[in-house]
């Protein structure tokens, strides 16, 4: 196995490329976000001016059974050959003779997008027979789809037994970026942690506590963590199942010396509606008819001060319900406060990735993950699929 995609000799040599997109289209097809197809081409790109033939492979949505119209990776194909200057090859399926064909009359250079890996079952079973059949179309595997990393399926995994395999330069990227973070971050080290659910980030909150200075929880998962404090939350998100595990984080962070910053004030209203009346109010005052839907401004300011102030800040979850706009100033003051800091700014994708492009502030992150579930999993500290095939060769 080549250490990395620039040591191996690629010129001429078929290569299997692994990308991620999965991206968002509308009812009529077109791609609204080609976030996901804009972070493949730095390796795309180098592929072809070595001279290999470039097939690429993508999963779309969750197709329930075989081939459906809506979920086709052709308008991926489209914008992608818009995006690199020249056509790109749509194959009818991901297997099978007819793309076997296509494949053989590949010139250096020529780039194929393979159909929905996913029109197929076997994919998401990781069998071998399907996974040795996407590697017969290829000299070398690389991986380069990080937000299909947490999965073991045939082409993140499997497909990593019959061929020498490496790291795209996004999967470096991610790796290097959330990595360095967990294990070498410059300090004060700061992590944002929000979103709805407690349960969703249970593994990466314990994870955390170990490694940061501060952890600020925000989003909906923050009323569970007041309430374990004895405050009355109306009728916001709570998860009563999780009262003890807030209560333990809170005297783990006592313990450790680990400063935990929840709300101070919030925006409140009685329904999550644009049109709902809402008001700013004590985080300790919440009505009982009341649901607490963002941070308050003067939480934004704490929040945003340290964050300003960190050498390291990483954020997964957004601080209310940003979508609509009445509840999402604290995500955006959390997005500028990130553009503001002069440190390692680090967006764990999913929400918060969604937040700083709607905001127009990607660009002045360090680093913005394409990856939601995987970010996740790496966080926790949990090994990802698709990043030990490769090393397996090692």
């Amino acid at each position: 196995m080549a250490a990395n995609m620039t040591q191996a000799d690629v010129r001429g040599k078929r290569v299997f490329v692994r990308v991620d997109f999965n991206v968002p289209m509308d009812e009529s097809l077109r791609i609204t976000d080609e976030t996901r197809i804009r972070a493949a081409l730095p390796t795309i790109r180098y592929l072809r001016e070595k001279g290999a033939k470039v097939i690429l492979a993508s999963h779309l949505g969750r197709p329930k059974e075989g081939f459906e119209a809506k979920l086709s990776l052709a308008p991926a194909a489209a914008a992608l050959g818009r995006l690199i200057g020249t056509p790109v090859i749509m194959a009818p399926d991901c297997v099978g003779a007819e793309t076997a064909a296509l494949v053989d009359k590949m010139l250096p250079g020529d780039v194929l997008l393979l159909e929905n890996l996913r029109f197929h079952a076997e994919e998401e079973k990781n069998d071998d027979a399907f996974a040795k059949e996407l590697a017969s179309l290829a000299d070398l595997y690389v991986n380069d789809a990080f937000g299909s990393a947490h999965r073991a399926h045939a082409s993140t995994a499997g497909i990593a037994a019959y061929l020498p395999a490496c790291a795209g330069f996004l999967m470096e990227k991610e790796l290097n970026f959330l990595g360095n973070a967990l294990s070498a971050p410059e300090r004060p080290f700061v992590a944002v942690i929000g979103g709805a659910k407690v349960k969703d980030k249970i593994g990466v909150v314990e994870n955390l506590l170990t490694k940061v200075d501060t952890l600020i929880i925000g989003g909906g998962m923050a009323y569970t963590f007041l309430k374990a404090q004895g405050y009355d939350v109306g009728k916001s998100l709570l998860d009563e199942e999780r009262l003890e595990f807030a209560s333990a984080v809170l005297k783990q962070g006592a313990e450790k010396n680990v400063r935990i910053l929840l709300p101070v004030d919030v925006v409140a209203a009685k329904e999550i509606s644009a049109a709902s009346p809402r008001r700013f109010t004590s985080a300790a005052e919440i009505a009982p008819d009341e649901m607490a839907l963002d941070i308050g401004p003067e939480t934004a300011k704490l929040f945003s001060a340290v964050v300003r102030e960190a050498r390291t800040v990483l954020w997964n979850g957004p601080m209310g319900v940003f979508e609509i706009e009445a509840f999402a100033a604290g995500t955006n003051a959390i997005a500028a406060a990130l553009a503001d800091c002069t440190g390692v700014t680090i967006v764990g994708g999913g929400d918060s990735g969604a937040a700083v492009e709607k905001a127009g502030l990607a660009d002045k992150m360090t680093h913005v993950s394409t990856g939601g579930g995987a970010s996740l999993e790496f966080l926790e500290g949990k090994a990802l699929p698709g990043v030990t095939a490769l090393k397996q060769g090692d």
